[in-house]
């Protein structure tokens, strides 16, 4: 199936950069925009442009699929781009887009959700053979645990939440004492 309209749905910069990515391979754009950001530039960028929303939330919006999901359809966009942050990670997005039958442009959403899960994400890749670097084999679900593999790695270590994704729940651990600060 070929893209005959884009939507992204996403703001700023990123939103802009797909507009002009498109725009070259002549690919008409639908931007959305929340009340707050109707004078962004993102919004002018793009060939249509519509509000999302109340007035009153400026984010909440982009996070929302079905809203997405039915401008899209208004308004004959047969792809959504989600740029990245808001609905980026979203397997439901792309679910929600495979049974209306529009292009999620982004991985499909079993490979979402088998690697939006930083542990099982470190599972597949090296059952593929990925080389990796030094790391935690175990389920750190308690401070004993993390303890004991931080002093194996060596310090700094790298505290990442298992399902933070997009940097969210990442700290740099330097000691004992940070550690056992930043776990819980």
């Amino acid at each position: 199936m070929k893209i005959t309209k884009l939507l992204v749905a996403n703001r700023g910069e990123i939103a802009i950069r797909v507009f002009r990515a498109a725009s070259e391979l002549g690919i008409p754009t639908v931007a959305l925009y929340t009340y707050e950001d109707r004078y962004s530039l993102h919004r002018y960028k793009a060939d249509e442009a519509y509000q999302i929303g109340r007035d009153d939330e400026p984010l909440r919006p982009y996070l929302d699929i079905e809203g997405v999901l039915k401008v899209a359809k208004e308004n004959g966009a047969n792809a959504i781009h989600p740029g990245y942050g808001f609905l980026s990670e979203n397997a439901t997005l792309a679910r929600r887009c495979r049974e209306e039958g529009i292009i999620f442009v982004g991985p499909r959403p079993e490979v979402m959700e088998a690697l939006g899960d930083k542990v099982a994400a470190k599972e597949v890749a090296m059952k593929c053979g990925v080389p990796l670097i030094e790391s935690s084999e175990n389920d750190l679900t308690d401070i004993d645990v993390a303890l004991t593999e931080a002093h194996r790695i060596g310090y700094p270590v790298m505290l990442k939440a298992a399902s933070g994704g997009g940097g969210r729940g990442m700290r740099v651990i330097r000691d004992d004492e940070q550690l056992a600060k930043g776990f819980f």
